[in-house]
């Protein structure tokens, strides 16, 4: 009998891992199936200029998987049972269960409205395809309507200040705000916050620090100061958080919901059961839990495949690293920010800023959604069968 490996999403970490998996392992002892809710795969570090009026790339995820004999299963997760090894997935058709011996989590996360009152019922956000593209309309009937019209971009982070930036290039004719909770570019070196700053006088964009909102209503939003902003379109920026399943399914889990596991991406209280992307809580080799990120999740579906193959194989699990170098922001299509961070996280003094910045962060997405859409290319050709007792569930040495 097979064994079955089921990957549950097919973002950055979930496609790469998925066709890496099926590439390295030979189809007469495995199985690969990915669950996913869309037929294709979403740039989402591009979703900000998709809402800004720009077309991107949308790879059909059939074609992605060509050749590969990665059974593709388009449907949205709605139950995972460990105990059971089961996942309950629901489509068109009215779903069903898949079984699994091995899964790997990588469901991704969505925006965060941390609780704010009226965000769900009156703010856009550029978290998923279908939103963006819900900004982008909007944002085009408020183009018809010329000027005096506000766009307020809540949340100052890479997200909020890509969102506002690409907004402010490719809509002139809009007035966009960015609300900061703190200092703008608080992350960034004391040279990267005044580029980021002379970008936003550039662009037009109105900065507002020290400024919390606490409600958002349909024509303005409300801060803790009780001053009231007037946006036209609220733009919800402030924050990701993953999907609630694994929580509900019994892995243990952090208090946000992130998957708890061992240094292979391995769950710490299901060993059958791997995670990457988003979704899981994994310790950098700085001793720090790695952020949301396209680069975390690189790294941690790299290692997941590598421990995942080394198990059912019988062969020793190499160590991939775990590592976040720095912030790639790109602030409209003609400027960028590059930033890098040391061991501890913080920025380092120099920076890089202007045309060259741009060009590296569009060189930099544009690898990822190639890398992204040829899971198998430069892997060798040769595919490992399963030991006849895998090591799936007992401990094992690793190396570096």
């Amino acid at each position: 009998m097979k064994h079955r490996i089921v990957v549950l999403g097919a973002g950055y970490a979930g496609a790469y891992a998925a066709g890496t998996l099926a590439r390295r392992l030979s189809p007469a002892d495995t199985e690969v199936t990915v669950v996913n809710a869309e037929p294709d795969f979403v740039q989402r570090l591009r979703l900000h200029q998709l809402a800004a009026g720009q077309e991107i790339e949308a790879p059909q995820l059939a074609d992605v998987f060509a050749g590969t004999e990665i059974r593709l299963r388009l449907a949205r997760v709605t139950v995972v049972d460990p105990e059971r090894q089961v996942v309950a997935v629901a489509d068109a058709d009215g779903g069903g269960e898949l079984g699994y011996d091995t899964l790997l989590y990588a469901l991704g996360s969505h925006g965060d409205d941390r609780g704010v009152p009226g965000v769900a019922e009156h703010a856009f956000d550029v978290a998923a395809r279908p939103s963006a593209l819900r900004l982008r309309e909007r944002l085009d009937s408020l183009e018809k309507r010329g000027q005096g019209v506000n766009v307020l971009v809540v949340g100052d982070g890479l997200t909020g200040i890509e969102t506002a930036t690409e907004i402010a290039e490719s809509r002139p004719g809009l007035s966009v705000a960015l609300v900061a909770r703190g200092e703008l570019g608080a992350q960034l070196s004391a040279g990267g916050r005044g580029h980021l700053r002379q970008v936003c006088d550039r662009l037009g964009v109105t900065v507002l620090e020290h400024t919390s909102v606490e409600a958002v209503e349909a024509t303005r939003v409300l801060c803790a100061d009780g001053t009231a902003l007037a946006a036209d379109a609220t733009v919800w920026t402030a924050g990701f958080a993953v999907n609630p399943i694994a929580a509900a399914s019994g892995l243990e889990v952090t208090e946000n919901g992130r998957i708890v596991v061992d240094r292979t991406m391995r769950s710490v209280s299901h060993p059958n059961v791997y995670a990457a992307g988003d979704s899981v809580y994994a310790v950098g080799d700085n001793g720090r839990p790695l952020p949301m990120s396209c680069a975390s999740a690189g790294y941690t579906g790299r290692q997941a495949v590598d421990a995942i193959v080394g198990r059912l194989t019988g062969s020793k699990i190499a160590n991939t690293k775990l590592e976040y170098p720095g912030n790639h922001i790109s602030l409209g299509r003609q400027d960028g920010l590059l930033q890098m961070v040391d061991d501890e996280g913080q920025a380092k003094p120099k920076y890089m800023g202007g045309r060259k910045a741009a060009r590296i962060k569009a060189a930099i997405v544009r690898m990822s959604l190639w890398a992204t859409s040829h899971p198998t290319f430069g892997l060798p050709k040769r595919k490992h069968h399963v030991a006849t007792a895998p090591k799936a569930f007992a401990a094992e040495k690793t190396v570096a």
